[in-house]
């Protein structure tokens, strides 16, 4: 059971716009991508018994750590991880069907990450999620080119230098990529540490 402080820092306030979006009296499916060491997935599956929850991770030694969370809190709501390269298409994403999520959640992944798995994040979440099925995003992010404060700057800067295809990504970017397979950016939410939660709600057909 690996521990990432952020993750225990952040679980708390992510669940209450979690709460504050979604219907919590019918059963839902949900699907987290990069769920990291499963902290987030177990927590929100305690407080959320009404949403059948798929972790999901890029990383193998992530992969045993999500699986340690399940076993050790033995929550029926959620299934085991599958491996998920977000880059790819939703195809190879452990045979999730089309239009069969409520919900698609994203944590602290599109910047540290390189640019096509943001660009396979909106494009994957587009073909899985119901119309009017929610992406939840977290993390930090430029906002109309600038950054701020300076602790993010000096954030983005050390992503840059570790591996050039990291670092903070614009807003204004994130909505037209996310338009472009039909999500349209709701809601900015400002979080604690200077992050910023991303509501993107799948339009319907009619």
């Amino acid at each position: 059971m690996l521990n990432a402080a952020a993750a225990e820092r952040n679980k708390e306030p992510i669940l209450a716009v979690l709460q504050e979006s979604v219907n919590t009296g019918r059963p839902l499916q949900a699907l987290e991508i990069s769920s990291g060491t499963g902290q987030h997935v177990t927590h929100f599956a305690q407080a959320l018994r009404n949403i059948i929850w798929q972790p999901s991770e890029f990383d193998r030694q992530s992969l045993a750590s999500i699986e340690a969370y399940r076993a050790h809190y033995q929550l029926h709501n959620v299934r085991p991880a599958i491996h998920l390269d977000a880059s790819l298409p939703h195809q190879y994403w452990g045979g999730i069907q089309p239009e069969s999520l409520d919900l698609v959640v994203n944590i602290n992944m599109i910047h540290i990450s390189p640019m096509a798995c943001t660009e396979g994040l909106f494009k994957g979440a587009g073909e899985v999620l119901k119309p009017q099925g929610l992406l939840l995003t977290y993390g930090p992010y430029a906002v109309n080119g600038q950054i701020a404060p300076q602790s993010n700057i000096d954030f983005d800067y050390s992503l840059r230098q570790r591996n050039s295809e990291w670092g903070l990504r614009d807003i204004a970017f994130l909505s037209s990529t996310a338009q472009r397979s039909g999500l349209f950016l709701e809601k900015i939410m400002d979080m604690p540490a200077n992050n910023k939660c991303l509501l993107f709600r799948k339009e319907s057909l009619v």
